[in-house]
């Protein structure tokens, strides 16, 4: 056995580890498993196949990656889950494979998923994600690049949360959460744009000024939300008004979406 991998740890003869994969004591890899280069597995961690893990991944003890879904509809199929590169699990995260056949559940690159969090089967979680402590996902939830969810609340199945957006502690999502904006409550509501967040992230001042000036139509102009979607167009040219305003129309009009977590335009009934 390498050096690399604990005497106590129990890996199937199939699963496949990159020689600089680092197991700790008491875990438990299993069939279908396949992790790069430069991965750490620390102590006591369960990990079920089909189930691809990246490079330079860090998962901390008592977290549970790849168990079949909590889906009653699941039957037995070879789903999978794909995990990318440079990722922090920490201690006690619990992420399941998708669903049905041919689905994964599917995590990007460097994201901290802090202890606790729930990512359950179908869900996608992009690029820089955050997620703070005793976070569930439910089915289906997909997470843009660079959002940060506060710790201690729900994300309702099928929802989608925007790229920079900031999701306060304690908060109920059963909606959708537009693109660079900052959520919090129960019921939640967008309360601003995500200003740390836009800076952090290396926005021009006057694209700033551009996401203000949308933000305003959106939720202080008195007409329908609707509407001031549309009047976004007048922005395309802008990739981040471009992105906001294709993320809330595709949750305006598909039939599929649930819709978007309201502002103060839309708790005034005017949608």
């Amino acid at each position: 056995m390498s050096t690399l991998i604990h005497p106590t740890a129990i890996i199937h003869p199939k699963a496949e580890l990159h020689s600089t994969v680092k197991v700790g004591p008491f875990c438990v890899i299993e069939n279908q498993v396949k992790i790069g280069a430069n991965t750490e597995i620390l102590a006591h961690v369960t990990i079920s196949g089909p189930t691809e893990i990246g490079e330079n991944n860090r998962i901390f003890p008592g977290a549970v990656i790849g168990l079949e879904p909590q889906d009653l509809k699941y039957k037995g199929a070879a789903s999978g889950l794909k995990i990318g590169n440079h990722n922090t699990i920490r201690e006690c995260v619990t992420i399941n494979r998708a669903t049905s056949e041919g689905e994964n559940t599917e995590i990007g690159d460097q994201n901290l998923l802090m202890a606790y969090t729930h990512v359950a089967h179908n869900c996608i979680i992009e690029n820089g994600v955050i997620i703070a402590n005793n976070v569930a996902l439910a089915g289906h939830v997909k997470i843009e690049s660079r959002a940060v969810i506060g710790g201690v609340l729900g994300v309702h199945q099928f929802v989608q949360i925007g790229k920079m957006a900031m999701l306060g502690g304690m908060s109920r999502i059963d909606r959708d959460v537009p693109p660079f904006m900052l959520v919090e409550g129960n019921p939640s509501q967008v309360r601003s744009l995500n200003l740390v967040g836009l800076k952090r992230a290396g926005l021009t001042t006057e694209e700033i000024r551009l996401l203000k000036n949308a933000f305003h139509t959106l939720y202080h102009d008195e007409i329908p939300f609707t509407k001031a979607v549309e009047q976004l167009k007048l922005l395309l040219d802008n990739p981040y008004i471009f992105h906001l305003y294709n993320f809330l129309f595709e949750s305006i009009t598909n039939t599929q979406r649930r819709g978007v977590i309201p502002g103060k335009t839309l708790s005034k009934g005017v949608l």
